[in-house]
């Protein structure tokens, strides 16, 4: 049973992440290969449930994992533990940091480690709020990042011919300013509402069957109230009021831009994927070999997210598979490198605590 302690992860939310890190090698590698829309019509509109959703589940993990991490600190209002957190996590967000922009430098322009440091960099100086501070800050940035996307060319500093493939300006000042922030892959305005979503989920007590029961259903119905209501502010704007760019950009539940629709629909799916995720490991009949394994691929995240790059990406250089492949091809490779992954977390498990990024960024941040 998942048991609510100091001492122990909480194994369906890591099982969870391993589902997100098998859509997000979808998407990746659908887009790296250039197949995203060279298919069927149902594997095209597969391919498009992932894409925003893995990225946004990934997210909110971190955001519940910092929450736990920091709980004793919170309860307390200890100013020297607050401190220590903070410490740990800014030295955290600096490491992913860097490896994304490795990453980048390389060639991996998709990368969201980068972000995802600038999010526990700001995430860090919150772990003291209430939930309900948290939730008036979640508000505000969302409005603010709508009211950005409407005020200012989204598409500013993008490949005219490459659009949204390749970013002109991002290694001057004022073109990764307005990458991080504004109209990159997953820019903190609004992304990092996904991360302090997740860091007041993490601040429930996620073994009260009620309270999950709650979530789950909450989360269910705001994805059907958001998709709902997207279709009907789109037919509607578009009869009299606007044209149908302007609509889908406005009102799409889509990732690009991430408007306030898609930021609610995404984290609704995202707390009905991690909520569903606890049951089904809680789950006596579930205690299987295959979802353990599921679990250990699920720890070595960051590992795996990286060799999904580096290893992932140069086998399909080296084999010229890099382009105009179709989607059939590019989603059986995620899954059959997905699966890679999985036996090499089960051998790696059965010999070390942690996977070699998650123990090298243990011992950096102690």
């Amino acid at each position: 049973m998942t048991k609510r302690n100091d001492d122990r992860r909480i194994e369906g939310l890591d099982f969870a992440r391993a589902l997100a890190m098998l859509g997000m090698f979808i998407v990746n590698f659908g887009v790296i290969t250039g197949s995203t829309t060279n298919g069927s019509t149902w594997l095209i509109a597969f391919q498009h449930l992932f894409e925003g959703r893995a990225s946004a589940v990934f997210v909110m993990l971190a955001g519940i994992g910092t929450a736990f991490m920091t709980r004793q600190a919170r309860e307390s209002k200890d100013p020297i533990l607050l401190r220590q957190n903070r410490l740990t996590l800014w030295k955290r967000a600096l490491l992913l940091f860097t490896i994304g922009i490795l990453l980048y430098v390389i060639g991996w322009t998709g990368d969201i480690l980068h972000y995802y440091g600038v999010y526990m960099f700001v995430a860090a100086w919150l772990i003291a709020q209430s939930k309900k501070m948290m939730i008036f800050i979640i508000g505000a940035i969302l409005i603010l990042s709508q009211w950005l996307q409407i005020q200012f060319n989204y598409l500013a500093g993008w490949h005219p011919t490459y659009v949204l493939l390749e970013y002109l300006d991002f290694w001057t000042p004022a073109g990764f300013i307005r990458n991080l922030m504004f109209n990159g892959y997953h820019p903190l305005f609004p992304w990092i509402c996904f991360f302090l979503i997740g860091m007041v989920i993490g601040t429930l007590d996620l073994t009260n069957h009620t309270l999950r029961k709650n979530l789950l259903v909450t989360g269910l119905l705001l994805v059907i109230m958001t998709e709902t209501c997207s279709t009907l502010f789109i037919k509607m704007t578009t009869i009299h009021l606007l044209d149908v760019e302007s609509a889908l950009y406005l009102f799409d539940t889509g990732p690009i831009p991430p408007n306030m629709m898609y930021v609610l629909s995404n984290s609704a799916s995202a707390i009905v994927i991690i909520v569903g995720s606890i049951y089904l490991v809680e789950t006596e009949t579930c205690k299987n070999k295959v979802i353990q394994s599921f679990i250990l691929t699920g720890q070595m995240s960051l590992t795996h997210y990286v060799g999904h790059v580096v290893i992932g990406i140069g086998i399909l250089i080296i084999c010229q598979k890099l382009e105009n492949q179709t989607l059939a091809f590019s989603m059986l490779y995620a899954c059959c490198y997905f699966l890679g992954c999985v036996f090499v977390s089960v051998w790696w498990r059965a010999k070390h605590h942690r996977g070699p990024l998650e123990f090298m960024m243990r011992k950096w941040s102690l």
